[in-house]
């Protein structure tokens, strides 16, 4: 052998070294940045705490800040194993269950599938944020708007979680139960034939196909879905607990007994702090039950709007439907809700 064979002889091959896949580290960079994030707000706002904590329990008192502590960490501690529960369920229908099974369930006719819709929300429950996405799927596959909404509004109020969750917030009394489910159904109902009698097609923007479900499978979107639904609503849970228990510790008795004396007045206001507040349906019971000055129709009010109108579900609704759309749909509804759970409120509490 040569000695130019030998140098022109090709050496052994470099080691392939293994590169994850782009989806992979496409993840992984998501999940770092995600905790940078996290890592940020926490110290943010421990800081802000460490400044405004003292000051407050200064002013405050401490017996006071105390009975605050006392009632949030009550609302919160009774409210997460139902929104756990909720969150599985929920997570579980929007990943295993297809559009297509409610759709062959309505019949053809519009006004006898509203009310169908309506109790299906019963048997097919979802959170208010996975409501949104799943009436616009039954549109797009040819359900009638008017059944879709009635479907929307009745499945994050009438499951058998969060009816449940009613009952064991209202200790002593059945009748709440009994309650929110005919208003909430009542006014899903409405809703859906009032659109049916006024609603306009221009008024909707019609939602196009939905985006293609990244791989993975069914279990991977329903450990997405949770994941989602239960750190997006137990944020919502603790900031609704707060301000509970904000509201009775710092708001004089002279103005709760203002509100809760008139029913005129104390309707309205808990449902218009329902939408404030923006809680999850499997938890708001917990906070409603706190509200310990108003009567049984205030706070019926609050449990029946919460999950039918809120801050989160306004944008929801306006980013799918168009912002015309959430403008009426949303104010209607609110007005039926509360008359709703004024009239069933008047009859059963």
């Amino acid at each position: 052998m040569t000695e130019e064979t030998t140098r022109t002889r090709p050496g052994p091959p470099p080691p392939v070294v293994a590169a994850l896949p782009v989806a992979e580290r496409s993840r992984a960079g998501e999940v770092l940045r995600t905790a940078w994030q996290v890592t940020v707000c926490l110290v943010v706002v421990g800081f802000a705490l460490s400044q405004v904590v003292p000051d407050f329990v200064h002013r405050v008192g401490v017996a006071a800040f105390q009975a605050w502590g006392t009632v949030l960490a009550a609302v919160v501690l009774q409210g997460v194993p139902f929104l756990l529960l909720g969150t599985l369920v929920s997570a579980a229908v929007s990943a295993l269950v297809p559009d297509r099974v409610l759709t062959r369930l309505l019949p053809r006719n519009p006004v006898l599938a509203v009310p169908v819709a309506g109790v299906a929300g019963a048997v097919l429950p979802g959170c208010e944020c996975a409501s949104v996405p799943v009436a616009a799927g039954l549109i797009r596959r040819g359900v009638a708007p008017a059944a879709a909404f009635a479907f929307l509004l009745s499945a994050p109020a009438i499951n058998p979680v969060v009816l449940v969750a009613t009952s064991i917030a209202f200790p002593g009394h059945p009748e709440m139960v009994a309650a929110r489910l005919l208003a909430s159904l009542g006014c899903s109902v409405t809703m859906g034939w009032l659109w049916l009698r006024l609603g306009r097609p221009e008024w909707l923007k019609l939602p196009g196909r939905a985006p293609a479900a990244r791989a993975g499978g069914r279990i991977d979107a329903f450990l997405r879905a949770l994941q989602h639904d239960f750190l997006h609503a137990g944020g919502f849970l603790v900031l609704g607990a707060a301000a509970a228990a904000t509201f009775n510790i710092l708001v004089p008795p002279s103005v709760l007994e203002t509100f809760a004396g008139s029913p005129w007045l104390a309707v309205p206001l808990l449902g218009a702090l329902a939408v404030l507040l923006s809680i999850c349906s499997e938890a708001d019971a917990f906070v409603a039950a706190s509200f310990g000055g108003f009567s049984l129709t205030a706070r019926l009010t609050f449990m029946v709007v919460g999950p039918m109108v809120d801050l989160k579900l306004i944008a929801l609704q306006a980013g799918t439907f168009g912002r015309s759309f959430a403008a009426r749909f949303c104010a209607a509804t609110f007005g039926a809700a509360v008359l709703a759970s004024a009239l069933v409120g008047g009859v059963l509490l």
